[in-house]
């Protein structure tokens, strides 16, 4: 059977894949998926480049025996540029960007939560300062708050889009996590740090896995929600703030990205 690559505009992973398995994993069941397969990967590419509709709107994909592996691709792990950001924001209602800090690592940790709402800003949310904590424990702490948020915005009939810039974070949530759980929240080559952190978070995700997707986006490319997550997040440090709180109105975009960077 002839080599098939697969291209996910929307699903829980986006990206070009040459695997079925994969892409199925990836689109089933999620709402308002978007996909198709093509005969070559300069196709895929070209096609992955554009809007779906102009390829597509939801087309039907048959079964390939090709390789699960992942094509690599610039757009398909990360996003890394405005209009990509600008996609997601026009996919989904709700798009949360989250984000923590450290300083040093290990050291005064803070989570901060920039949630946008139909490609607007709604809330910004900062909070949950531990004087002892690391950078992975504030981004997961942040990851955690996102899905709670976005198990909310799914029960009142919203898509919803967590963008992470922490793949640590997201491996530990949507992939590892099966593997330790399967050996009893075990690992080979020793203990597995933030072991309760990851299993409340990885609860709640597999309750809400097949309606939501969750993104890897770089962090300090300028992509407007995760500055202002990483502000948020900053913000709780300074203010050695405890509890995860809403920052209140108004919401001065221009002058929350001028408060300190994490």
């Amino acid at each position: 059977m002839a080599k098939k690559y697969y291209v996910v505009w929307a699903g829980r992973e986006t990206g070009i894949f040459t695997s079925w398995d994969v892409t199925k994993r990836s689109v089933d069941k999620f709402p308002q998926a978007k996909y198709k397969s093509f005969a070559t990967e300069a196709e895929a590419k070209a096609a992955f480049a554009k809007s779906p509709n102009s390829s597509i709107g939801r087309a039907a994909v048959k079964p390939s025996a090709a390789s699960s592996k992942p094509v690599s691709h610039k757009g398909s792990s990360s996003i890394k540029t405005l209009s990509d950001n600008q996609v997601v924001l026009s996919q989904y209602e709700v798009v949360i960007y989250t984000d923590g800090g450290c300083e040093p690592n290990p050291g005064k940790a803070g989570s901060g939560i920039a949630l946008y709402h139909q490609g607007q800003l709604a809330q910004l949310w900062f909070g949950l300062f531990n004087p002892n904590g690391t950078n992975n424990t504030a981004e997961l702490n942040a990851l955690y708050q996102a899905l709670l948020m976005a198990k909310n915005a799914i029960e009142h009939g919203q898509t919803v889009c967590i963008m992470s810039d922490s793949q640590y974070s997201i491996n530990c949530i949507c992939e590892w996590a099966y593997g330790w759980k399967a050996k009893g929240w075990t690992r080979k080559g020793g203990d597995i740090a933030n072991l309760d952190m990851i299993k409340h978070a990885h609860e709640l995700y597999e309750i809400i896995k097949d309606k939501i997707s969750i993104k890897h986006v770089a962090a300090h490319t300028g992509i407007e929600g995760n500055e202002l997550a990483d502000r948020m997040s900053i913000y709780a440090v300074d203010q050695a703030h405890i509890a995860f709180s809403q920052y209140q109105p108004p919401l001065d975009i221009s002058k929350i990205l001028a408060l300190r960077a994490g």
